[in-house]
């Protein structure tokens, strides 16, 4: 009797066995906490670097906010999208918006137009224009958390509060930011060491940007407000913060331009409405940071992407003579200034650094050659830091970029009137 039942116990544990080998690993219980650690470590961006590089734009209203996120994730039409804009200073009304619906970039680039200096950031500070969008695009649900979190924090240093120029109000524990007017948006500018309170990841500052036009703000203040026109009517995205996603809705302030072809755009998107969804052709062979994104996008598979790759290597020369033949010293210098630093860092570049470079040549390839001067300042101050560690935009005051922009216009710390400066269309003009 006793061996008979052993037998059977016996044949039980071996059968037990067999099931548990034939698993995949990931059926198997793993420790509390170690799935969890596992994630962590394979994200792109870890929380320090999230908090860094959102320092500068976190307080900015949901609208605005959504749109420089959106486009952050096609670098490249940024750059182009700026030049154009610069070049184009006298285009405003029905003019402006007829020559910026022959453009061929994604509708949160143009939207941009809107705000030059906020494009003229994202241009020059090319390297944390393109990690601002693989953030977003490989970390969406942590950009949006990262963006309530600062706010938070923010608020609960007395520094973030309903005024003349913004509206903040919490539903349901999100912090939603928006124009006290909406036919009027002020952009705050500010000094993100400061504003949050004491910062906590001491080996990672925040980025921040100041105006060359505006002194270096020892808090809080808002830059002219912008009289939103025609440029703002691409601006579709609007943040749902409980889905942690950007809803698109074509139908979003037609009023402001009646020119655009919004049919054309909801045959692109699959319909009015929905969650945004990145096009990969605009990213134009921009690569991407991580793997798992890239296979996502099937960039190998594009044919934009490959087409571009193919058209730029022959450019590469063209350009560099170009620029030489532009004066372009100073971005030459810095180049070559960069380059020396990298082989003392490390005689093997990171990834990273190839990323980096590789975004640069693209830039400099694709860039429309008619805008040669400006693509002078593009490559003297997108050089991206060296680290991570104690990177910032605080040098921004200087060069021509200063002088370019030194009589853009003034601020108000406390609802002054505003005068349109920064906009276009709509009897806006452009931020003085």
């Amino acid at each position: 009797m006793t061996t008979y039942w052993q037998k059977g116990f016996r044949s039980l544990l071996s059968w037990i066995l067999v099931l548990m080998l034939a698993l995949p690993p990931c059926a198997i219980a793993q420790e509390p906490g170690a799935e969890t650690a596992e994630a962590e470590t394979t994200k792109t961006f870890k929380k320090e670097e999230l908090d860094q590089m959102l320092a500068p734009i976190a307080l900015y209203p949901d609208s605005l906010l959504a749109q420089v996120l959106m486009a952050s994730t096609y670098p490249l039409e940024v750059v182009q999208a700026d030049r154009w804009a610069k070049e184009n200073k006298e285009l405003e009304g029905d003019a402006l918006a007829q020559e910026l619906e022959k453009q061929e970039w994604d509708p949160s680039v143009k939207s941009l137009v809107q705000f030059p200096d906020v494009l003229a950031m994202m241009g020059e500070q090319l390297d944390w224009t393109q990690k601002l969008g693989d953030a977003f695009l490989a970390q969406q649900e942590d950009v949006s958390n990262t963006v309530q979190n600062l706010r938070k924090k923010a608020k609960e240093a007395e520094n973030l509060k309903t005024s003349e120029e913004q509206v903040v109000k919490v539903e349901k524990e999100v912090i939603i930011i928006e124009s006290a007017k909406p036919e009027v948006v002020y952009v705050p500018v500010y000094n993100p060491t400061v504003v949050y309170g004491s910062w906590w990841w001491p080996h990672y500052p925040p980025y921040y940007y100041y105006p060359p036009y505006y002194p270096r703000p020892t808090l809080y203040g808002f830059a002219t407000g912008v009289a939103v026109g025609v440029a703002w009517g691409y601006a579709w995205g609007h943040w749902n913060w409980h889905s942690h996603s950007v809803n698109i809705n074509i139908n979003r302030n037609i009023n402001y331009n009646k020119n655009i072809n919004r049919e054309r755009y909801a045959k692109q998107y699959g319909g009015r409405e929905g969650q945004w969804k990145h096009s990969p052709e605009h990213r134009k062979g921009v690569s991407y940071r991580d793997q798992k994104t890239a296979q996502q996008y099937n960039r190998a598979a594009s044919r934009d992407a490959v087409k571009s790759r193919e058209n730029f290597r022959g450019k590469a020369e063209a350009g560099r003579k170009d620029l030489a033949r532009d004066g372009a010293g100073q971005a030459k210098t810095l180049d070559t200034r960069d380059r020396a630093q990298t082989r003392d860092t490390s005689a093997r570049p990171s990834p990273d650094t190839r990323d980096r470079a590789q975004t640069r040549d693209t830039v400099s390839r694709q860039s429309d050659t008619r805008a040669k001067p400006q693509s002078r300042d593009i490559n003297r101050s997108a050089a991206p830091s060296r680290t991570d560690r104690g990177s910032s935009f605080s040098g921004m005051n200087q060069g021509s970029t200063s002088r370019n922009y030194s009589q853009r216009g003034n601020m108000s710390r406390s609802g002054g009137a505003s005068r349109g400066g920064g906009g276009r269309g709509g009897g806006g003009g452009r931020m003085r």
